[in-house]
């Protein structure tokens, strides 16, 4: 298989595109084409044409793992998943995961402590955060660590009350902002005690 033509500069993403005399297209990273010492007008025999095909999916694996990495805390899970998704070869997206994890760029353990992190900056109560944690498909066997720790919320509900309650607020308004709360992952109990400390009449609302 000839090699018609070798860009020979990179797209956006990092890749060098070649095309082939049959109308194959491929994007080569750089690696790839140095360790096949492409050229255009280079013949490829069907074997070498094979493995090139499986080198340039692994490489490409390993590169969008790496930019999904860059761009946000992923379980290694999550990441395979996304691989997937992207159009990634199965196989060769767990060995871009195991490669990461083999690196240290993929590390589930640290990933839930972020996310948590995340959560309590933002925030978010104890039910939250959990459900983070579910989102990103953390082994559960890392959540108990992570949210150790979690510090207790009622100063950041009291200023969430305070920023959207007054003296004259109604009975709606309350049940608005306690359930923005609850969507924050609160708990039912620990807002309404805040809003009993705040003065706010709590005796028509239910018990958890």
């Amino acid at each position: 298989m000839r090699l018609d033509s070798l860009k020979t500069a990179p797209d956006r993403a990092g890749r060098y595109w070649a095309a082939f005399e049959d109308g194959t297209k491929m994007g080569l990273y750089r690696q790839t084409v140095e360790d096949f010492g492409l050229y255009s007008g280079k013949d490829l025999s069907p074997e070498e044409m094979e493995r090139l095909k499986t080198a340039a999916g692994r490489m490409s694996a390993k590169m969008r793992a790496v930019r999904i990495v860059s761009a946000a805390s992923v379980s290694r899970r999550d990441l395979e998943d996304r691989l997937v998704r992207k159009g990634e070869d199965p196989l060769q997206a767990r060995e871009a995961v195991q490669w990461m994890e083999d690196l240290r760029l993929v590390d589930d353990r640290a990933t839930a402590e972020q996310v948590v992190q995340s959560c309590v900056s933002k925030g978010y109560g104890l039910a939250r955060a959990r459900q983070a944690l579910y989102e990103k498909r953390i082994p559960r066997e890392y959540w108990e660590k992570a949210l150790e720790n979690y510090p207790d919320q009622t100063e950041r509900i009291e200023a969430f009350l305070r920023s959207r309650l007054d003296p004259d607020s109604d009975e709606k308004q309350i049940r608005r902002a306690v359930d923005a709360l609850i969507r924050r992952g609160h708990s039912y109990s620990a807002v309404k005690r805040v809003l009993a400390s705040l003065s706010f009449d709590t005796e028509d609302f239910l018990e958890e």
